[in-house]
């Protein structure tokens, strides 16, 4: 029997990220409608198989996280989504989080949702055939927060969720986002993005969670959107690996979130990394630097499916090279 250990290797093989095309039935509708595709269940559908059956994607894809509604639906032949993504070496996984939610006692902070009931649905999500799941904690960064109550309350949620997710023989992708919004530099997103890591580390220990059994989707360290002036790629993996060097080394991976990077700037920084030595991989689970260029390139037209592909191979086979380099750097 394949144990969650195995599986997180597997989802953070050499030269391999993780694409992320979990949004939810609201986001996907909204970007669908804003790229002139009416957003039905059908079209949604249509948009997440043009993704899974892009020619070669397991070259540079280990796995995909879809959100329920995908996760069980069927490709257009009657395939379900997950055996349609294990037939093409792809591990398909499932968003579990119901969302970022106001948080009570911390006007203007959020705690992510989604614990009730967890444990029955990730029985379900095991059967269904996921390999895998992901929750999502955000972290707003302004002159007062995030504040401590709201790192412990996500660290704690995203823990328990781990937890959960072991418990159901699941490997938990742990996403702890300090949001980029703001005009902060990247030394203020580094002490937060530290603190949050440290909290999460923490709840983490104390419900016996098996590092070696998740996988690990932190923000890279930048600075704000609104910030005048951008860090360049070596400095973003220099504060980025110096936050991380206090994950113990048997966590089984790092797979970064684009955190609304542009798709370039996204890959330059991950190339960047390679370079420093770490007792875990350094790879991607981008959403939108992935996914955005090929629904661009679709815009719901049949005709144009594979240009949607290509736009999505293009861009994950960058992003795979980026990775690959720490082979070549580590063997100079």
């Amino acid at each position: 029997m394949t144990t969650i250990r195995q599986i997180a290797q597997q989802m953070t093989t050499f030269g391999k990220g993780i694409l992320a095309a979990d949004e939810s039935i609201g986001t996907m509708s909204s970007r669908l409608k804003n790229a002139g595709v009416e957003p039905t269940a059908l079209s949604r559908r249509d948009y997440r198989e043009l993704l899974a059956t892009a020619p070669d994607l397991a070259y540079g894809v280990s796995g995909i996280i879809f959100c329920d509604e995908t996760l069980n639906q069927t490709f257009a032949d009657g395939t379900p989504f997950p055996d349609a993504c294990r037939a093409r070496g792809i591990l398909p996984g499932i968003k579990v989080d119901t969302g970022a939610k106001p948080c009570p006692g911390l006007p203007g902070e959020t705690v992510t949702e989604g614990l009730d009931g967890l444990a029955e649905r990730l029985a379900e999500y095991a059967k269904t055939g996921a390999a895998f799941a992901k929750w999502r904690a955000v972290f707003t960064i302004t002159d007062n927060t995030p504040s401590r109550g709201s790192i412990v309350t996500n660290a704690n949620a995203l823990a328990r969720y781990a937890a959960a997710c072991q418990e159901a023989g699941l490997v938990p992708i742990v996403e702890p986002e300090v949001l980029m919004a703001g005009a902060h530099g990247i030394g203020r997103c580094t002490e937060v993005t530290a603190a949050v890591h440290q909290s999460v580390r923490e709840q983490l220990a104390l419900l016996n969670v098996d590092l070696a059994g998740i996988v690990l989707k932190p923000n890279m360290v930048t600075e704000g959107d609104d910030h005048p002036h951008p860090a360049t790629p070596d400095e973003v993996a220099a504060a980025t690996v110096d936050v991380l060097r206090s994950w113990p080394g048997d966590l089984a991976g790092v797979a970064f979130l684009s955190g609304g990077q542009p798709p370039q700037r996204a890959t330059a920084n991950l190339a960047a990394m390679q370079s420093y030595d770490t007792p875990w991989p350094l790879t991607f689970s981008f959403g939108r630097a992935l996914v955005s260029p090929a629904l661009a390139a679709w815009r719901g037209d049949e005709e144009r499916i594979g240009d949607g592909q290509a736009a999505l191979s293009a861009h994950v086979a960058a992003n795979a090279a980026a990775v690959r380099m720490r082979g070549e750097l580590q063997s100079v």
